[in-house]
């Protein structure tokens, strides 16, 4: 059964949360301080720690900086409860939060539901790294061998990229329809992306692209999807693509995180309006390809020269709005798309991606497969060197 020790000074908060979460079928121990908390963690290792930051003597964030330097506990998935919504500086409290070793934060009043949902959703992100430990270890086991290592690496780099496939979203259909591809390269990579509906006139589309591959990057990919789809990044409008890059940045500072970036572009779209409003950070450029004839169309960029999030604490993101005509189509997508190295040696451009779209859509209805069967033609493995996100969107 999944162990969880939930850390708090107040007694009907603890009393809450041990009841909610003894319904949902979890193993539950109580701490009614700090150094309590501590000393219950090094006896249970739990899968997942809920603690209050503000108690007295031994406070949460104290608790979590040495919960996370113990190293049997250092996968543990670590909740900081905190009652700081609307004091001043809460970036701030959020980034030393951060630092400290934090995955998740709540505030208080705690909504149960959402209590519930982010409970589920670190102990998905703890089992995976449990998982990958346990590979690790059985692969030290199997040194010797080194053909049956790479075998195992490779057989558990696939099952974490199809997790990361299992968290990506359903398709849409209605005023806007959407249809993606993601191929997962040889390596386990870093593309993530989602798309809903913020409310009935607005959806929100992003798609963001972490540096390097391994686990590293595709847990880094898999927390920033985690906060964005819980809007769990406070005092944010997540209808304004810069207001949500600029809190991204401020919470994911490379030094903080292995030295890993990410590219990200983020837009909203207004249903009634037609509007597409967007901001990117790094990432390359979105097409917005619209008919004005069956073999005529206007295409539109939607680029920034802004950096990707995490190189520098104090970047100024710019937001764009675009007019989007009917029946236009959104393509938006990873390098991995474009910079494919070919059997001349040549590496395949924006420019050769661009005119491919261009040319299916003076065609057909330039459905995405047509587009991947043409890439992996001109790839002279089998195959792809980066993970392959490629997302339409059609505006009806």
């Amino acid at each position: 059964m999944i162990k969880i020790l939930i850390i708090d000074d107040d007694p009907i908060v603890r009393a809450a949360l041990n009841r909610t979460l003894q319904k949902q079928g979890y193993e539950t121990t109580v701490a009614s301080n700090g150094e309590e908390g501590i000393a219950q963690a090094k006896l249970l290792r739990p899968a997942l720690i809920i603690c209050d930051w503000m108690m007295s003597q031994l406070d949460g964030l104290e608790v979590c900086r040495q919960i996370k330097a113990n190293p049997e506990l250092a996968t543990t998935f670590f909740i900081l409860l905190t009652a700081k919504g609307a004091a001043p500086g809460e970036e701030e409290d959020r980034v030393r939060g951060l630092d400290a070793g934090a995955d998740e934060f709540i505030s208080k009043p705690i909504e149960m539901s959402e209590l519930k949902a982010r409970v589920r959703a670190g102990l998905r992100l703890y089992q995976l790294n449990q998982d990958l430990q346990s590979q690790k270890q059985a692969l030290e086991i199997l040194n010797q061998d080194l053909q049956t290592q790479k075998q195992i690496l490779e057989t558990e780099l696939a099952e974490a990229a199809d997790y990361v496939r299992s968290l990506l979203p359903s398709p849409l259909e209605g005023a806007v329809t959407t249809e993606t591809l993601f191929v997962p390269s040889a390596q386990l990579g870093g593309d993530c992306f989602d798309y809903y509906w913020l409310d009935d006139e607005h959806l929100a589309i992003y798609l963001l692209d972490v540096s390097g591959h391994g686990v590293g990057s595709a847990l880094l990919s898999v927390s920033v999807l985690n906060i964005l789809r819980s809007q769990s990044l406070s005092n944010t409008n997540f209808y304004q693509p810069k207001e949500v890059l600029k809190a991204l940045n401020q919470a994911f500072q490379m030094n903080n995180h292995g030295d890993k970036y990410f590219t990200i572009w983020y837009g909203v779209y207004h249903r009634v309006k037609r509007q597409l409003i967007y901001a990117n950070a790094g990432h390359p450029p979105a097409l917005l390809i619209s008919g004005t004839s069956k073999t005529t169309h206007q295409v539109q960029k939607l680029s920034s020269f802004d950096l990707p999030i995490g190189f520098l604490p104090d970047v100024h993101f710019e937001d764009a709005v675009f007019e989007v005509a009917e029946n236009s189509t959104l393509y938006i997508f990873s390098d991995g798309v474009y910079e494919i190295n070919q059997p001349d040696g040549r590496i395949w451009s924006f420019d050769d991606f661009l005119n491919l779209l261009i040319e299916y859509s003076n065609v057909n209805k330039c459905y995405l497969k047509q587009v991947l069967e043409h890439i992996m033609n001109l790839n002279h493995q089998e195959k792809l060197e980066d993970d392959f996100s490629l997302l339409k969107f059609l505006f009806g």
